[in-house]
């Protein structure tokens, strides 16, 4: 799904030049749940948002599904993040005014479709990551657990090649971070190819590959055994 090859991304201001990334080489095949460690300040986000296509890396190739991707302008990442990636994040991010269902078919707003399908999607969703019965309900009505089942089910409803999660349980607790890891699982068997930044070696463990990195570089790969 996508290849990267000795990417760099360097942050420069006056006097200072700081290296995030510093010739990454990764690739992620389609159907991989991939978690991402290391300390912080490691480059693990920097490299999630080039994954993302929300940063353009300084330096190197990074081709995703056969485009290569690196140096697009921002309008062309722009349309090409909204047809292939889905985002969540660790602090939810939903509108408070909004019901569930709302909340959810928000994503497919900027997206060419129909009221009809948009709502049809929407409620498929909600079944399949179990939250179809708070439909109605505001974020505010609902555990942790259950706000990120919402924005779970926010970043499928497009069908997104590719869903990237920035410390998913991150604000959870321990049961409801366990109980969004066991999702994530279960989305990533039936297909869904995820990627992972996290602190938690439990959760980590949740992944099929686990990608160790320091100070801007991959230091070591390894797979779960089956």
């Amino acid at each position: 799904m996508l290849r990267m090859r000795d990417v760099m991304r360097l942050y420069r201001t006056d006097s200072v030049e700081t290296v995030a990334l510093d010739g990454i080489d990764l690739d992620i095949a389609a159907g991989e749940f991939v978690a991402i460690m290391g300390p912080s300040g490691c480059g693990k986000s920097t490299l999630l948002n080039v994954i993302g296509l929300l940063d353009s890396p300084t330096g190197g190739s990074y081709v995703f599904d056969t485009t290569e991707v690196a140096g697009l302008g921002e309008a062309k990442l722009a349309e090409f993040r909204k047809a292939n990636i889905g985002f969540i994040f660790q602090s939810f991010n939903l509108v408070d005014e909004l019901t569930v269902r709302d909340n959810i078919e928000l994503a497919l707003l900027y997206h060419d479709v129909s009221a009809r399908e948009r709502r049809a999607r929407t409620e498929e969703v909600m079944d399949r990551v179990g939250i179809a019965h708070r439909a109605r309900h505001r974020p505010s009505q609902l555990s942790g657990g259950q706000q990120q089942r919402v924005a779970v089910a926010r970043a499928l409803v497009a069908a997104p090649k590719l869903i990237l999660a920035d410390e998913p349980t991150g604000n959870l607790d321990t049961n409801h971070g366990e109980e969004v890891m066991r999702m994530l699982q279960q989305l990533n068997g039936e297909g869904s190819t995820i990627v992972m930044v996290t602190h938690s070696p439990a959760h980590a463990d949740y992944a099929s590959r686990v990608v160790n990195m320091l100070d801007g570089r991959i230091l070591q790969e390894r797979r779960r055994a089956a």
